[in-house]
């Protein structure tokens, strides 16, 4: 579906970090109180940090596929991985079992997640055979004394992503990408109810033969981030571009990338004006990649709206 706005940006204002190229790179968030981009890498089986330029980065091989990934109250990180949710105290060190999600980690991984105000952690996941609707938002709490509540909050998806709270955390924004649409809950703080599910907005299917490149297809939406005037940024997968949304779910301003696959948005530096957006190589064809050299990279932008600060996992 085109925007319904003229493009606002011009493919050369994108910056790619220092930092190298990823498979298939996802969950940026900026930690403030370390000034630096944390990021992973889930077919490379890595976390991924660095300063806002993308200089002095690291990378932390990890056992299994990160799926997102959340700083954490008091230090460390939490980690979705494939076999749970991890919660890792320094950088590089032990991995703490906090949970097990209720799906079969042979066929199904962590994928798009973030914690929401009150520091649970919100993650989705991807049914990898991809010929059922078996995957799910689950919420995560651990500030009690005892195990971790893990809730299933929404079902009957493929690919959980576009995960998202508004400025006042009264609405939770989701998507399962390949159904190519965005819901919007009306959201509860206290109890982390979903209620009122609606349609925030819809894209147009992949046409039938469509292949890269082609004109005709706007992608569908994966990671999502929303800024301080309540604009929701959705990566658009194989559409080479991200759209700010409003609340109503109109399409504000799109920006063209130089990669076809970008995969997640998020605000970061100093005063929260630099969108940050990971992107994929894994999967794409040689020609693709030889014609969008960036893919897999880290880009930034700087934009006038600033983001919304990153919400810290407590637990």
């Amino acid at each position: 579906m085109p925007a319904d706005t003229a493009p606002t940006t011009l493919l050369s204002d994108w910056a790619p970090l220092a930092a190298g190229a990823c498979a298939l790179g996802e969950s940026p968030c900026w930690h403030a109180g370390e000034r630096r981009l944390y990021w992973v890498d889930i077919a490379g089986r890595r976390l991924l940090r660095a300063d806002a330029r993308g200089e002095g980065a690291e990378a932390w091989s990890l056992p299994s596929e990160p799926g997102c990934i959340a700083p954490a109250h008091g230090g460390g990180l939490v980690i979705a991985l494939r076999s749970g949710i991890f919660r890792a105290r320094v950088w590089g060190g032990a991995l703490d079992s906090i949970a097990v999600l209720p799906c079969d980690p042979a066929t199904t991984r962590a994928n798009d997640g973030k914690c929401d105000a009150h520091g649970r952690f919100w993650v989705g996941t991807v049914y990898e055979p991809k010929d059922a609707p078996r995957a799910a938002l689950y919420s995560i709490d651990a500030r009690g004394s005892g195990p971790a509540a893990v809730r299933e909050q929404v079902g009957g998806a493929l690919t959980a992503n576009s995960l998202a709270w508004s400025p006042d955390g009264r609405t939770l924004y989701w998507a399962d990408t390949p159904s190519h649409a965005i819901h919007a809950w009306d959201f509860d703080a206290e109890t982390a109810a979903l209620s009122n599910r609606r349609l925030l907005r819809a894209f147009d299917p992949k046409p039938a033969g469509w292949q890269a490149g082609d004109p005709g297809y706007g992608g569908r939406p994966d990671g999502a981030a929303v800024d301080a005037e309540g604009h929701l940024w959705v990566a658009m997968f194989e559409g080479a571009r991200v759209l700010r949304l409003s609340p109503d779910g109109a399409v504000a301003a799109e920006y063209p990338l130089p990669v076809r696959c970008p995969t997640m948005p998020a605000f970061g530096g100093a005063d929260g004006r630099t969108l940050f957006v990971t992107s994929a190589a894994h999967g794409r064809s040689a020609q693709e990649l030889a014609a969008l050299p960036l893919s897999g990279r880290v880009l930034s932008l700087r934009v006038d709206v600033p983001g919304l600060p990153v919400n810290l996992f407590r637990g």
